[in-house]
């Protein structure tokens, strides 16, 4: 069946799928699946009979699907981990799961606030730049003291 088939077949609920499959569904390569499958992020994984290839059912994927999507902030496999087993304990982990998201919003800002310094840190050496071009030399050393401080931000 050709991918596109699979895909379909996939809208109206045919099961299971295989690892290359949900590695174009998820985004996930076929190493971290089996990665995450080792290391029990996900549950074990059924097999063919006949050719002893992972057949991955509705459950599974949608497990896989979560994590891919986890995967993409940034999280951490402890994280992961983490979030996982507040799921099995439902609305009792209620705490732990808001805590976990918000540790991950405070990584994820202070990523962005790194992104900004070292944008920053690129307009002003363009700026340096455009003063040479432009045979400004006051506005070259204006720049180059601006930098040196972007510097050390950067460290």
């Amino acid at each position: 069946m050709a991918v596109a088939e699979r895909f379909e077949a996939l809208e109206s609920g045919v099961f299971p799928l295989t690892i290359q499959e949900v590695a174009q569904r998820s985004g996930l390569s076929e190493p971290t699946l089996r990665y995450y499958e080792k290391i029990g992020l996900i549950e074990h994984v059924e097999r063919d009979e006949s050719s002893g290839h992972r057949r991955y059912g509705p459950a599974v994927v949608s497990r896989i699907e979560a994590l891919a999507c986890l995967r993409t902030t940034g999280m951490s496999v402890q994280d992961m981990r983490a979030y996982l087993a507040n799921l099995r304990e439902g609305n009792e982990a209620a705490a732990e799961m808001h805590a976990l998201f918000e540790r991950n919003i405070e990584r994820i800002d202070a990523e962005i606030e790194r992104l900004h310094t070292r944008r920053e840190y690129l307009r002003l050496k363009g700026e340096i730049w455009a003063a040479r071009r432009d045979g400004d030399d006051e506005a070259e050393k204006r720049a180059v003291e601006t930098v040196v401080t972007a510097m050390k931000a950067l460290r």
